[in-house]
């Protein structure tokens, strides 16, 4: 398996890796993925109704999503969370909360300012691949008002949490897919999650503990090398003082534009 992001530019498609990450800060392969990479997982992702706090994100003015990302709930309600690597290519990004085959002219969030760990933004480091991104739409208002609720940050899964994944795969409409599985907990320190059918486009989907959001598919390997192992950064103090900058409003960061899984 390759890839849990599909990024598309105007006149082209490009394909990007969606696992991802920087060779000399990566880990060799943990017990649990060697345990769970050449194994059948009994948990399979499956079609789901729209959850509207998670939503598909468009890059490059694109009719293809090709990543997804959730409503953070925060004072201003205009946070949406997702995976760092999904914004490598610097280009415009929409966001569509309860996206459901197509994206209604009110519903449709730009990326106005975009915020990135500091270790992404040094050499791209897979402990810190995630990002809040700043969103806003002519008609004005916030996205969690709009939908109505939104994820609370939380911190890293304790090992055997069970966690829900909602995410799109990448494509042009269509609906999402989903999975409840109990989380592991790698060699090197990066939470995983065994279910199998999380494709392409499913990178910046986030783990769901209740109200609580307590990870994104991204990380190790931008998400994972193997079909039916996915992977998140942990979420720690690191991502809480992110949201505190994010929530302040200030100037946001240059996305990364190049990114290489090494799947």
């Amino acid at each position: 398996m390759a890839m849990r992001i599909q990024a598309a530019a105007v006149g082209m498609v490009m394909v990007l890796a969606a696992c991802g990450h920087q060779a000399q800060s990566s880990p060799p392969p943990s017990k649990l993925e060697q345990a769970v990479a050449g194994t059948s997982n009994r948990v399979i992702a499956a079609s789901v109704d729209p959850d509207p706090r998670v939503g598909a994100v468009f890059l490059s003015g694109s009719d293809l999503h090709a990543c997804t990302g959730s409503v953070l709930h925060s004072a201003a309600g205009n946070l949406v969370l997702t995976a760092a690597h999904c914004l490598s290519t610097g280009g415009p990004a929409r966001f569509v909360p309860g996206f459901a085959s197509k994206s209604p002219p009110n519903n449709v969030w730009t990326v106005d300012a975009l915020y990135l760990d500091p270790r992404w933004l040094a050499n791209k480091d897979p402990l810190a691949d995630y990002a809040i991104a700043r969103v806003s739409r002519p008609a004005g208002g916030s996205v969690e008002a709009l939908v109505g609720s939104a994820l609370t940050l939380g911190t890293a899964p304790a090992q055997g949490t069970q966690v829900t994944v909602v995410a799109y795969p990448a494509g042009v409409g269509g609906l999402p897919i989903g999975c409840q599985a109990n989380t592991g907990l790698s060699d090197g320190g990066y939470p995983g999650l065994p279910c199998a059918g999380l494709v392409d486009g499913t990178s910046g989907a986030p783990w769901i503990n209740g109200s609580t959001v307590t990870g994104v598919i991204g990380g190790l390997h931008g998400g994972g090398c193997a079909e039916n192992l996915s992977y998140s950064s942990p979420f720690d103090q690191h991502i809480a003082q992110l949201f505190a900058r994010a929530q302040a409003g200030g100037p946001g960061d240059a996305a990364r534009e190049s990114f290489d899984d090494e799947c």
